[in-house]
């Protein structure tokens, strides 16, 4: 097979050149933290809602990741992991703990269940880093960008895949995310969004998939058929050679997708998968539906899709095409509900929502965008610490209590050893319903077991594991103390936020 996605790089990195030449600066826009609620598929088998009502960590390196998988009580226990920055080979180790299984160089999702990574701040970008979902179920990925994973050269990462799952994965909802490499399979680079060995009930939404010799596959083989239940909607595929995806059993729905430069083919249904493909917009495309390089057949039932200067090969040996006038040739029934743009705005609408970095944005289903009500993550009013006095019970050299009340995340408040106490008093009573424990940069995720007390009474107002957003019934006090009590190593608390709530 042909691979000319390595040739039509070029004028994409001109342009890059250009900007950094001309001094334009390319920036993404401020990003929040998870929004909206699974679509799809996803929403089907109990539903995904990845760590929602599990503390909220933030991580700025892969290593951070995965502490903050590992510092978990179990490996169910619900987690919001809130990625910004550069996540590269140099800072993603692998890290031990009871409830997790990493290994470094790749981000490791692998036995767990309830967990939540999302781009925040001025965005996460996963360089030549893929992340690996393995016999885990209720799985968010959002607002993230994942780039060049290569399976050959230097280095490697996840076999070549930016996104892979596989044995017995269930329940995964992945939106607003940029998937991107340099080229084909020459050129290293495996597949963007790859399901086998039993991966059931996922959705990939809002996203951008570009550049790229395989957009994805569902089924390893021709025999790996256990998969299926997945959702594409609202997505970009741009300059792909093939698999967009490539479907070996089970059941795919594509709707309100953009194909443009689909070089090879595209939606390949075989050995008696069904794809149900409505409402969509493919351009300057060629062969964007059929059964190809294999006699094992596939089946679809199309609806509504707009093909804008689609070529089509003649049918013939193990090259069976739906067009030139696609027709549909089984049935598929939907058990959720959905609404349809129509497919002459599908540019439009996936242009201004699909990828990290948009905002998460969504259709309203008539062809507008709009920006979902987020979800609190984060306490609102005013952070109390600011201008209160405070006090700890014990600091390490170099270090003091009054840094977790100054606002700077950059300095921080450490105990002697492993484990202590620090506080925030005031004058007067004051009522706290929440606070949020940030740790410093380079120790998220170091943080274990905790309690937060009523320092005036004694009573313990909450204890969890892990740092983040704590909330308990509003109390009126003079002094709150938060106690470490268990922890990976020398804890930094770069900031203990109060809040009324």
């Amino acid at each position: 097979m042909r691979r000319p996605v390595a040739l039509r790089l070029h004028a994409a990195l001109a342009t890059a050149a250009l900007a950094v030449a001309t001094g334009v600066v390319l920036s993404m826009p401020e990003a929040s933290a998870v929004t909206s609620s699974a679509t799809g598929y996803a929403t089907q088998n109990g539903g995904t809602t990845g760590g929602a009502g599990g503390r909220t960590v933030r991580a700025t390196t892969g290593t951070e990741i995965h502490a903050a998988l590992c510092n978990r009580a179990e490996s169910s226990t619900p987690v919001i992991i809130e990625v910004e920055g550069t996540i590269n080979h140099g800072n993603t180790g692998k890290v031990s703990g009871d409830s997790c299984s990493t290994a470094a160089g790749v981000i490791e999702l692998k036995q767990i269940s309830n967990v939540t990574i999302v781009g925040v701040g001025r965005g996460a970008v996963f360089d030549q880093v893929g992340i690996h979902i393995r016999e885990s179920s209720n799985i968010i990925i959002q607002n993230v960008t994942v780039r060049n994973v290569k399976k050959s050269g230097s280095p490697t990462s996840n076999g070549g895949d930016a996104i892979g799952m596989e044995s017995d994965v269930r329940n995964v909802w992945v939106d607003h995310v940029t998937l991107e490499a340099s080229g084909g399979e020459s050129e290293g680079f495996d597949g963007l969004f790859d399901m086998k060995d039993n991966t059931q009930y996922v959705t990939l939404s809002y996203s951008i998939l570009r550049n790229s010799g395989r957009g994805g596959l569902v089924g390893s083989s021709e025999s790996d058929r256990s998969n299926g239940f997945v959702t594409y909607h609202h997505n970009l595929y741009e300059n792909i050679d093939s698999r967009t995806p490539l479907l070996r059993g089970g059941i795919g729905h594509m709707y309100n997708n953009h194909y443009v430069s689909i070089n090879d083919s595209g939606i390949n249904s075989r050995a008696g998968a069904r794809a149900k493909v409505d409402n969509n917009y493919f351009e300057d495309s060629k062969d964007v539906l059929g059964t190809f390089y294999t006699d094992e057949a596939g089946y679809w039932q199309v609806s509504g899709n707009i093909y804008d200067n689609v070529t089509w090969s003649a049918p013939g040996g193990d090259t069976n095409p739906a067009g030139p006038d696609p027709r549909s040739n089984t049935t598929v029934g939907i058990p959720y509900s959905y609404r349809l743009d129509d497919a002459g705005c599908v540019p439009g609408i996936v242009s201004q929502t699909a990828g990290a970095g948009k905002g998460l944005r969504v259709s309203d289903g008539n062809c507008s965008p709009q920006t979902p009500t987020p979800t609190p993550t984060e306490p609102s009013g005013t952070n109390l610490s600011i201008g209160a006095g405070s006090d700890g019970s014990s600091k390490a050299d170099g270090t003091s209590y009054g840094n977790v009340r100054d606002g700077d995340m950059t300095t921080y408040w450490s105990p002697a050893g492993s484990t202590g106490s620090v506080s925030i008093k005031w004058s007067s009573a004051t009522a706290v319903s929440a606070i949020a424990i940030r740790e410093a940069s380079g120790s998220a995720g170091t943080i274990g077991s905790w309690r937060v007390v009523n320092a005036d009474t004694g009573a313990v107002l909450a204890s969890g594991s892990g740092a983040g957003v704590i909330t308990f019934p509003q109390t009126t006090l003079r002094k709150i103390t938060f106690q470490i009590t268990s922890s990976a190593g020398t804890p930094k608390v770069a900031e203990f936020e109060t809040y009324a709530g």
